[in-house]
């Protein structure tokens, strides 16, 4: 099914959304790309959910969502996807984010109590501060000298590499930084890291209050990610799964794998769909 593209207007810039048309009494599955991606970062997933609504962001200051003033908070994007949400008459969906979009996700769970009916994080990591050491938080808030020594060249070579393992994933992200110069890159790159800090360093002790499954890819070498994953699952309790062989934008690639792990999930909450066949699955 193919999605009507939206715009959601602020103060600060227009917000370019997708959602696929269908029945208001469905449920809708949110997909949050992360950091400098875009909404064709879900490619594989937006068509594996026919009996469910599916909405997919370019986040702002990303991709069509530009020109956006780099003046919000992650709490703040937070809240303009809850607009976004109210606008389309959209309750309790399950928020599925990707790194930055997991963290963005946990921020409005937590702004919006109770208005979630699940969170998926893929190759994301909790927003509680007592997952991060003090010198992570303080590289996270101060990110520009380091990507400024990198030639522009090796950044991208690099910086796609390590997005992900597969000649789909990488040339996905080819393209989708292709709208980018060094300095706009450089400049959303540096804004989302210290957003990141800031927002967790808020919330020294946060917990989801809804159903949550975590997603990993086996070779993710973003940061700490699989550290933060496989503490998050023993503190918290819930489900993780790694992916074999993907790396940090897993969705990408292992999507048949990361497609039936959600479909099990959204059976395992019990969401309301014509066909529940998937079956659930602990890891």
């Amino acid at each position: 099914m193919s999605t009507q593209g939206k715009i959601y207007r602020t103060p600060s810039g227009d917000i370019h959304y997708w959602l696929t048309p269908g029945d208001s009494g469905k449920p809708c599955l949110v997909f949050l790309p992360g950091l400098t991606a875009d909404h064709h970062l879900f490619d594989k997933q937006i068509p594996a959910f026919p009996d469910y609504n599916r909405l997919v962001w370019d986040a702002p200051a990303h991709a069509a969502s530009r020109p956006f003033a780099l003046d919000f908070s992650l709490d703040d994007m937070a809240r303009y996807l809850h607009g976004i949400l109210e606008n389309e008459g959209i309750e309790r969906p399950v928020l599925i984010g990707q790194s930055l979009g997991g963290y963005i996700a946990q921020c409005y769970i937590a702004l919006y109590p109770g208005t979630v009916s699940g969170f998926v994080s893929i190759d994301s990591a909790s927003l509680s501060r007592k997952y991060f050491s003090g010198w992570e938080l303080a590289l996270l808030k101060d990110t520009r000298w380091m990507y400024e020594i990198i030639p522009w060249k090796w950044l991208l070579k690099w910086g796609i590499s390590g997005t992900s393992r597969t000649a789909y994933g990488r040339a996905l992200m080819e393209r989708t930084w292709a709208v980018y110069d060094r300095e706009s890159f450089l400049d959303l790159t540096v804004h989302g890291y210290r957003i990141l800090g800031e927002a967790v360093e808020a919330r020294p002790e946060y917990k989801i209050d809804c159903p949550a499954m975590l997603l990993c890819g086996e070779k993710d070498a973003a940061g700490s990610s699989k550290r933060y994953n496989r503490r998050w699952t023993k503190e918290e309790g819930h489900p993780l799964y790694w992916l074999k062989g993907a790396g940090h934008n897993s969705n990408t690639d292992a999507p048949e794998e990361v497609n039936r792990l959600i479909l099990d999930f959204l059976n395992t909450i019990r969401t309301p769909t014509p066909d529940n066949s998937g079956s659930s699955r602990m890891g």
